[in-house]
């Protein structure tokens, strides 16, 4: 249980956003696909990260206590104002939304947020020691490096019309692509240096 503890928060706000996801899916059919999706892609990400922090309890806590404190604070409001401007943004601009200037702006909203999740993961390198520096560093250029080989070999797939992707799809989903590939290749790495 004693592992279990850290865990809950994470794996309860998971549970929760998919509950929400699955709810959303009653909504009229206009609607589903901003919130639904949206919120299955969050619970997931927690229960992922929930499980994470569950399980393997060494990977998650390498950082003194008060650095991890404000890294969570600083994540969890950057992503719950994320969430909310992908839900204005979508909205807003599948209603035919103000053009312009105005569009540009309410297209970026988003952008502001993940700057603060930056920023957050930023500082919290920071205040790390310079062993788990090293991992993270390492982590960050393989996931970027793996994302770009396959976002280029996308690329050429698309070039050669063997696929046909959308290309405000495959651009937004850079970022979290890159997230996940970091999670994994930092579970990969710190095993490397264990």
């Amino acid at each position: 249980m004693g592992a279990l503890k850290p865990a809950i928060g994470w794996l309860l706000g998971g549970i929760g956003a998919l509950a929400l996801g699955l709810l959303a899916t009653q909504m009229p059919p206009a609607r589903v696909g901003d919130l639904a999706s949206v919120m299955l892609c969050v619970g997931a990400g927690l229960l992922v990260a929930g499980l994470f922090r569950w399980r393997f309890p060494a990977l998650c806590e390498v950082a003194p206590a008060g650095v991890r404190r404000r890294y969570n604070r600083e994540m969890f409001l950057a992503m719950g104002a994320y969430v909310l401007a992908v839900l204005v943004t979508v909205s807003v601009l599948r209603a035919g939304g103000p053009d312009g200037t105005l569009r540009v702006l309410v297209a970026l909203l988003p952008v502001p947020p993940i700057a603060f999740v930056l920023r957050a993961v930023v500082r919290y390198i920071r205040g790390v020691d310079e062993m788990q520096q090293r991992i993270e560093l390492e982590a960050v250029s393989l996931a970027t490096a793996l994302v770009a080989l396959l976002y280029m070999s996308g690329g050429f797939l698309q070039a050669a019309k063997i696929i046909d992707l959308p290309a405000a799809a495959v651009m937004t989903w850079v970022f979290p692509l890159l997230c996940f590939a970091y999670g994994v290749v930092k579970f990969l790495v710190v095993r490397r240096y264990r």
